[in-house]
């Protein structure tokens, strides 16, 4: 079988160290919920190899779009319009005299790349882990080169998955020169990759809209006295006490503040000679992660395992978990001609889906009555969901028997419990058994 031979220029800059800004992302990973950039969870060496005499056959992922710009600049025109007040009547601090430009400069970078686009880092992100897919499995890529399979890129149709996409894509096409006359078109599929606004996720959006629990449980959340003392502790960083009291809203002020320096690793390649914005100078960790519990909270609630003795938040991931068994079920029956399936969407697409497929740290709702804490529940966005995230179902076969191994973040992850592994320990499941184990007949 032909060996196909990578782009080295690209292999080369992939294999380097992180760059200096990409402490910047990863000091303070998990106050960043899921705004937390990219990385890895695995170290390539040590994967499994598969069971004696199976060989890789077909590959499908679903992935998070990469790093990106803020949606829009509400919070950088809140923050600026009280620094500029402040700034006018002497009552900024020394920090707070460095945060005006910092904020200025951040916020210029975001309507350059664009409000909600993928940012450099984003771009980056996406070719990096199609570099390292097609280098996990060098042989499929080249049966899928000398086979003429195709390969199926699908997204939610929104510019930064599309984007999200199309890098992905040139980074597989880069590695593999002879895949890119085989990786179609991208193509659209809300249905699929965008099913909390779809007719798939009407009774989501109710729930989302009008649940007057869901409501009750993020308003006690947020609204403890831990959550005034972090505002009030963001604010005096920047602006003398005097002027931190007139602010009406502290707690919104402060919740400003706290959404720049989340978003800004994710803008890093836009900064200053790369080397990131220093967001952290403004504000503590402990107040990052008090505001990045928050913002995990209402995630835990909105899109994830939520309360216990319902599915509401993610019953409608199902029509994604369907497609992955469709879609190797396909290859086991030899429809279709697909070598690899590679799908791109949001942050509401793969948090239900990981809660519905019983993912690690996905796995424990809330009892209701009972906030969701830190203390009591594995779940974070940072781990669950950063920018970039993405589950992948590998697919080896041996005669007319085929396994799957699946990827969390690029990590051997076990399928649920109640699923069994074709040894224990083992990274690899019978497609036979996941069947049986997923209630698919």
């Amino acid at each position: 079988m032909r060996r196909l031979t990578p782009v080295l220029a690209l292999g080369a800059l992939l294999l380097t160290a992180l760059p200096a800004h990409a402490a910047d992302g990863l000091a303070h990973r998990e106050t960043y919920g899921t705004k937390a950039p990219y990385a890895p969870a695995q170290n390539p060496r040590g994967y499994q190899k598969a069971p004696a005499g199976f060989v890789p056959v077909f590959t499908e992922n679903v992935s998070r779009h990469g790093s990106r710009a803020a949606t829009d600049g509400e919070d950088g025109d809140l923050v600026l319009a009280l620094w500029d007040k402040a700034a006018a009547q002497g009552r900024l601090t020394r920090r707070g005299e460095e945060f005006g430009p910092t904020v200025r400069a951040l916020q210029a970078a975001m309507e350059k790349v664009g409000y909600g686009n993928l940012s450099g880092r984003g771009r980056q992100e996406l070719a990096e882990a199609a570099v390292r897919m097609e280098r996990r499995l060098p042989s499929l890529f080249a049966k899928i080169a000398d086979d003429g399979e195709k390969i199926d890129v699908v997204s939610s149709g929104q510019g930064r998955a599309v984007d999200s996409g199309t890098e992905f894509a040139g980074g597989l096409a880069a590695a593999e020169p002879a895949l890119k006359p085989l990786i179609g078109p991208g193509r659209t599929d809300k249905d699929l990759l965008y099913f909390h606004k779809a007719a798939g996720g009407a009774a989501y959006r109710e729930y989302i809209e009008n649940d007057q629990r869901l409501k009750d449980t993020l308003t006690g959340i947020t609204g403890q006295a831990r959550t005034r003392k972090a505002a009030r502790s963001v604010l005096r960083r920047l602006f003398e006490e005097s002027f931190v009291e007139r602010i009406d809203d502290q707690v919104g002020a402060a919740q400003a503040v706290y959404n720049l320096y989340a978003i800004a690793p994710a803008m890093s390649e836009e900064s200053p000679d790369g080397r990131g914005w220093g967001m952290e100078r403004y504000i503590s960790r402990t107040d990052a992660a008090w505001f990045g519990y928050l913002s995990d909270a209402e995630d835990f609630y909105e899109k994830g395992p939520g309360f216990s003795g319902s599915d509401i938040t993610y019953k409608m991931a199902g029509v994604l978990l369907d497609d992955f068994f469709k879609q190797v079920e396909a290859k086991r029956d030899g429809a279709g001609g697909l070598g690899a399936e590679l799908r791109f969407t949001h942050a509401e697409e793969i948090i239900p889906l990981a809660a519905l497929m019983g993912l690690p740290g996905s796995t424990k709702a809330a009892t209701p009555g009972e906030a969701y804490t830190y203390a009591d529940n594995p779940w974070r966005g940072a781990s669950v969901a950063p920018l970039g995230a993405n589950i992948q179902w590998d697919v080896f076969r041996k005669g007319d028997r085929y396994l799957v191994r699946m990827l969390y973040n690029e990590k051997e992850t076990a399928f649920k419990a109640g699923c069994r592994p074709v040894a224990k320990g083992s990274a690899f499941y019978d497609l036979d058994e996941l069947e049986h184990c997923f209630g698919r007949g």
